[in-house]
């Protein structure tokens, strides 16, 4: 459910969430999370443009968050990498099925995709840093979770 891109954009947000510096170049996040230095250069870009992170050019420059940690949640992360998350999307052979308005199976499942949604609002980047041991739990296994 979580893609390559959202698991290393927020390992990126809490590293920088979690630097004490005024911003954290790109090259230190690539040496310090392992994440191949184009792939992140593109996943900083995309954070800039969608106003979640702030970039500074120039010597000295990097990147610092443009907003607080509790506000950058785990679900924003995902609608900007994945698109719209949906367990279940009640295609048949490329046509919606025309039993969706009376199925059973489909309430089950929706009632348990807004419980998931709901639990994914939760997660921020100030909700890993507040776990033991804060987001460097999230560095040093590699992935998110």
């Amino acid at each position: 459910m979580i893609t390559r891109n959202t698991d290393y954009a927020m390992r990126a947000l809490c590293y920088i969430a979690e630097s004490k510096k005024k911003s954290v170049t790109a090259d230190e996040m690539v040496g310090a999370l392992r994440i191949p230095r184009p792939f992140l250069r593109k996943l900083l870009q995309q954070l800039s443009s969608e106003g979640i992170l702030k970039s500074f050019k120039g010597q000295g420059g990097g990147f610092a968050l443009a907003r607080k940690p509790g506000s950058v949640k785990l679900t924003e992360l995902i609608h900007i990498f994945q698109g719209t998350v949906e367990l279940n999307e009640c295609v048949f052979k490329k046509k919606l099925c025309p039993n969706r308005a009376t199925c059973r199976l489909k309430r089950e499942i929706d009632s348990i995709e807004r419980d998931v949604l709901e639990r994914l609002s939760r997660v921020s980047i100030a909700s890993l840093m507040n776990q033991e041991n804060g987001c460097a739990r999230v560095r040093r296994r590699g992935h998110a979770g």
